[in-house]
């Protein structure tokens, strides 16, 4: 066939195997301008390059760029059919910019970490990744080419939301298990054509098993931080609050109680002593609420020479279902059960009767109670406080208390001085106790100076609870906003007359002084926080002042 003799409207010439131009047309000649018969194409264009497969040729001649379409002929004789353009630049321009955007979607989507797959408007699978293989444990190249009705057939896939975003035009979520059993979200979206339709659906799947493992993680690790955050904010309390709530003053109160933070956590029992109205019931809370029991296990108080002994032994121990004539069917827990993992204090525990001594020293060497009628015990976690205004010594050596018993009680003993032997402790209390009767009664009453000396001297032998209940009488039953002397009751006018006249016979002129001296000082201390205010109250100076201080052994709150 002459190439000459095909009337062809583009560029074309005729080369053999080996790349040597044979025949040109009239508008290939017309395009190149020069003989080119008999060259090599090499030797014609600037830029030539043959495609893998042989059908297509780029190529370059000064300032235009070419395209030509190669077909073959015969065995030693191909056609080349193009076209010469300077738009081609662009073209190839974009289709290297196409093919770049392509790789770098490639390798976004398999590099994702969840599960992609795409698939066209017929539910066929055009496109996963490598994750989906992490996901669902089938390799991803068993996707491709199948229709997601044909994998839900097979079980790989539950429901398909391909089919969900196809009806919908949407997307649309779903959790299903795959076939490792673990949760996946699905995620389908549609991809739109020019006229609207749906021409593919890309689908993402993520692993939510994992997603739930680092949930469960976070969730208990924000409750661990909660707890030490409540750890901290107790211990920090311990330092700051500890004695919120516990009014002291006197070096004596001081030291019991740092006694007391020593074994907060410690699980031997405590035994305090002191007469009635003392504050026993205060330390024992306060053990406990400064101790890791509180955050595990209840406070229980019982008073044992409050409840009849008949009753005592069914309240400490509990009973079975039955046990005796009008017990409950199902049975009662004791306090000692109710008491497990905290603190059960055992106030006036002199008051117990022998048998439950017995009782109360099994479960104390044993750690174990039984019910009254139960056959088997149960082993129970309770530190046991126990505290008394009797003298268990003299109990002992009578006959009336277990020796063994009190042994087992005294591991800690710590004795409570009265408030006749701490006075230090009277002012502030009563500063205390009337500040809280004020509140709770929406009061505005104050004591009087002369009135404050006389509750610093009195003796109290009701303690605490006698002081309390005075000052809260007072605040009650007195009309005017100032309590004075006057106001006291009877019985306590009898021993403000006699503690105010000073018995000759009985006391020197230097000791009347002295108590005077003191009681003024005392009254004074109780509006001033430094020793200057004091010396200025007091009419006086600051040196004589620091050096009465010291004599009668008073120290002013806010300064060592």
């Amino acid at each position: 066939m002459n190439i000459v003799e095909i009337d062809v409207a583009f560029p074309t010439f005729i080369t053999n195997k080996s790349g040597e131009i044979l025949e040109v047309n009239e508008v290939m000649k017309q395009q190149l301008g020069i003989e080119v018969c008999d060259k090599h194409v090499s030797d014609v264009f600037s830029e030539w390059s043959v495609s893998k497969d042989r059908c297509l040729a780029l190529g370059k001649m000064r300032e235009f760029s070419c395209v030509f379409i190669i077909q073959r002929l015969s065995e030693d004789r191909y056609m080349c059919a193009g076209v010469f353009s300077q738009e081609i630049d662009y073209i190839l321009n974009e289709i290297d910019v196409l093919q770049k955007m392509n790789r770098h979607l490639d390798a976004v989507i398999e590099n994702s970490y969840d599960g992609i797959y795409i698939t066209d408007r017929e539910g066929k699978t055009i496109k996963t990744n490598s994750a989906i293989e992490r996901i669902t444990g089938i390799p991803k190249h068993y996707y491709i080419g199948k229709n997601v009705d044909d994998l839900i057939k097979r079980g790989i896939l539950e429901s398909s939301v391909s089919q969900r975003v196809l009806e919908q035009k949407k997307s649309v979520s779903l959790v299903q298990p795959n076939r490792a059993g673990k949760e996946t979200l699905l995620t389908g979206s549609p991809i739109f054509n020019d006229d609207g339709e749906v021409e593919a659906v890309v689908t993402n799947i993520r692993d939510l098993s994992e997603l739930m493992e680092l949930q469960t993680a976070l969730r208990k690790a924000n409750e661990l931080n909660k707890s030490y955050q409540k750890e901290i904010e107790r211990l920090k309390g311990n330092q700051e609050n500890a004695f919120s709530q516990i009014v002291i003053n006197s070096e004596k109160m001081r030291q019991l109680y740092e006694v007391a933070e020593r074994v907060l956590n410690v699980d031997t029992t405590i035994l305090i002593l002191g007469q009635t109205g003392v504050g026993k019931d205060v330390l024992a809370k306060f053990i406990y609420n400064q101790s890791n029991r509180r955050m595990q296990g209840k406070f229980i108080k019982v008073n044992c020479g409050a409840i009849p002994p008949d009753l005592l032994e069914s309240e400490l121990f509990g009973y079975e279902g039955g046990a005796f004539t009008g017990a409950n069917k199902q049975g009662k827990p004791g306090l000692f059960e109710l008491a497990d993992m905290g603190v059960l204090f055992l106030d006036e525990v002199g008051e117990l009767p022998l048998n439950l001594q017995v009782k109360l020293l099994r479960v104390i060497q044993e750690r174990e109670v039984q019910r009254i009628g139960a056959v088997k015990s149960k082993k129970i976690n309770v530190r046991i406080i126990a505290a008394t205004n009797r003298d268990l010594r003299g109990m002992v050596a009578d006959g009336t208390f277990r020796e063994d018993l009190f042994y087992r009680l005294n591991v800690i003993p710590i004795s409570i001085p009265s408030l006749a032997e701490r006075r230090e402790d009277i002012l502030p209390l009563v500063s205390y106790f009337l500040q809280n009767m004020n509140e709770k009664y929406e009061l505005n009453k104050s004591i009087s100076e002369e009135l404050r000396s006389f509750l610093y001297q009195y003796h109290w032998p009701g303690n605490i609870r006698e002081l309390s209940n005075l000052v809260e009488r007072l605040v009650l039953l007195t009309q005017d906003n100032v309590i004075m002397i006057k106001h006291l009751p009877p019985e306590y006018q009898t021993d403000f007359l006699s503690s105010s006249s000073i018995a000759l016979d009985s006391v020197t002129l230097k000791e009347a002084i002295e108590r005077a001296e003191k009681q003024a000082i005392v009254c004074a201390m109780e509006h001033c926080t430094t020793t200057y205010e004091l010396a200025q109250r007091l009419d006086t100076s600051q040196p004589t002042v620091v050096r009465k201080l010291k004599k009668y052994n008073l120290s002013l709150q806010g300064e060592s």
